[in-house]
């Protein structure tokens, strides 16, 4: 069943700055998807054109067959309970624990009045520590999380977007800040998200060869156009060259 439709999806931020053009592609429901592309192809814009962070300039997305570009405000904030987001540099509020981080993730099904004053069910906490038990971070539920190590901090923030029950995860270069064994941490768990829960997984990767080792399939952006669409295994060494040019030395080194 595809969850997610993309089609002819154009967007500019100045006239003249074209950052996505004439973009394509559909996502299945339970696919593990990775975006690859260099610093400045579109990456971040195009997932936040999904869930409509960005407004969309030109094509559409559907959703579950809704059309993100014509919600209104209520229907957009709906929208945003059935889409999470997984940032490069975590999003949390660094003074407040762990657990009330996660808990920030049933806001979108909140009063506003319920969010100021953080009424939350004893069903949705307990679901929070069960959340943290899966991602073996509950015994820090308490911590402030600027305590936390950057791989900690990544975990807080998979657990935030899967408590709201979502039907698709989109993750903006999730490890890009963190070093390799905790880069493998959150792919691992990225990856049982999927294959265990079923929660689709839109990933925005820079690492050629992690896409590779977790996805059912690999697109490829280069300056906001897309080059490449299909399993990882059909990646060649001439494509991947296409795709970062001169950063290729440096993607390799790192």
């Amino acid at each position: 069943m595809t969850l997610l439709q993309v089609e002819g999806l154009g967007k500019s931020y100045e006239s003249e700055t074209q950052v996505l053009k004439n973009v394509n592609f559909e996502v299945k429901t339970g696919e593990f998807v990775s975006i690859i592309g260099p610093s400045g192809a579109g990456k971040s814009t195009l997932l936040r054109c999904i869930n409509r962070m960005v407004e969309i300039n030109e094509g559409r997305v559907l959703f579950n067959n809704l059309d993100v570009g014509t919600l209104k405000k209520k229907e957009l904030r709906k929208l945003r309970t059935d889409i999470g987001m997984v940032f490069q540099h975590y999003n949390l509020v660094p003074r407040l624990t762990v657990i009330e981080n996660v808990l920030h993730g049933r806001f979108g099904y909140k009063t506003t009045m319920q969010g100021i004053l953080g009424r939350f069910t004893e069903e949705e906490k307990e679901h929070a520590f069960f959340l943290l038990q899966k991602l073996g971070i509950e015994d820090h539920a308490y911590k402030r999380c600027d305590q936390l190590s950057g791989g900690q901090q990544q975990r807080v923030g998979i657990c935030r977007a899967l408590i709201q029950d979502p039907k698709l995860i989109l993750c903006d270069e999730p490890i890009a800040s963190l070093d390799p064994n905790s880069s493998k941490v959150i792919m691992d768990h990225l990856k049982s998200i999927t294959t265990e829960m079923g929660i689709t997984c839109l990933v925005n990767l820079h690492q050629v060869e992690v896409a590779q080792d977790y996805s059912d399939r690999i697109i490829g952006l280069k300056q906001g156009e897309i080059v490449f669409d299909g399993m990882g295994r059909l990646l060649r060494e001439e494509q991947i060259n296409h795709i970062y040019g001169t950063e290729l030395r440096e993607l390799i080194t790192v």
